[in-house]
């Protein structure tokens, strides 16, 4: 089953709905094509991506390729594939005695619960699996990842509230290795990505890592909430600057007919998209795979994979 697919269900129902009734009867003009511009913008794929999707299936169209809305789907599919797959990028997984991940991200993306849908997917995978709760300016977000982590069935190292989220971060690297896990996530205060201060302060939390563990952190996740689309390219792009991302989790999907943000992440961050969340329950979350995708947002009836 793909993952995909229900979480898509918005993004595809606007997109498709749209193409069947441009490309549905009558001769393809120049309007044509720059409705099907629009279309693809309003799915947040990104003005620069939209236009280069349109250009290229255009091309095709002129070689006899588009007879009609299901040739536009399959030519789109294959381009949208080419995007994602550029940028797609393999799982760190260089052999170490203990991994760290910092998940950054501004309040109310999702962030915490994807801390935990995180914690219970490696769990699954045979990681011994702890949480930092290095989210410390706001008492409900520890309080919040102690319950995700009950959930998950994993340990989490807190402090009080206000402490230094750093001193989180290293106790919880020591409370690893005496107690031999082998994966560490940490959770960091959710902050705004044009304040400079609270930018720095989750630099000198990745330092903290970097000087307890050989090359932490291993991995920095930023999770961008969907249904914001565009936005949150604004967002990751800070966030690029100031921790150096590894992989975007994308929250949400489920809820936004935004999806094709997806398109857009990847061609102007040039940061992978790791994992989505597909839904509210701690095991909605998938690692992402650009095929199933791309399959996901054009699948009718359970059908219309790409073509190999």
């Amino acid at each position: 089953m793909n993952p995909f697919a229900k979480a898509l269900a918005k993004t595809r129902n606007a997109l498709l709905g749209g193409i069947d009734s441009l490309f549905g009867a009558g001769e393809i003009t120049e309007e044509t094509w720059e409705s099907l511009e629009e279309l693809l913008i309003q799915s947040d794929i990104g003005p620069e991506v939209a236009l280069d999707l349109v250009e290229a299936v255009r091309a095709k169209a002129k070689e006899g390729r588009v007879r009609s809305g299901s040739d536009v789907e399959e030519l789109l599919k294959q381009e949208m594939l080419a995007v994602l797959e550029a940028k797609q990028a393999r799982a760190d997984e260089e052999p170490r005695l203990l991994t760290v991940i910092l998940i950054v991200g501004v309040n109310g993306s999702g962030k915490t619960t994807s801390v935990g849908k995180l914690a219970r997917y490696y769990s699954q995978r045979g990681h011994k699996v702890m949480l930092a709760a290095a989210d410390t300016f706001r008492a409900a977000a520890i309080d919040q990842l102690k319950i995700w982590g009950e959930r998950a069935g994993v340990p989490v190292i807190a402090h009080q509230p206000d402490s230094d989220p750093g001193a989180v971060v290293y106790d919880a690297i020591r409370a690893c290795r005496a107690r031999g896990f082998d994966l560490l996530i940490a959770d960091t205060a959710g902050r705004l990505h044009t304040k400079f201060n609270l930018m720095a302060e989750l630099r000198k939390v990745a330092d903290v890592a970097r000087r307890a563990v050989h090359r932490a952190p291993h991995e920095v996740f930023l999770v961008l909430d969907a249904t914001t689309g565009q936005n949150a390219i604004a967002q990751a792009k800070h966030f690029k600057d100031a921790a150096g991302l590894t992989g975007v989790i994308l929250a949400k999907l489920d809820g936004t007919a935004k999806g094709g943000v997806v398109f857009a992440i990847a061609r102007e961050l040039g940061v992978p998209v790791r994992f989505v969340g597909t839904g509210e329950q701690i095991d909605d979350l998938a690692e992402f795979n650009a095929r199933a995708f791309v399959d996901g947002l054009f699948e009718k009836n359970g059908q219309r994979g790409t073509q190999q």
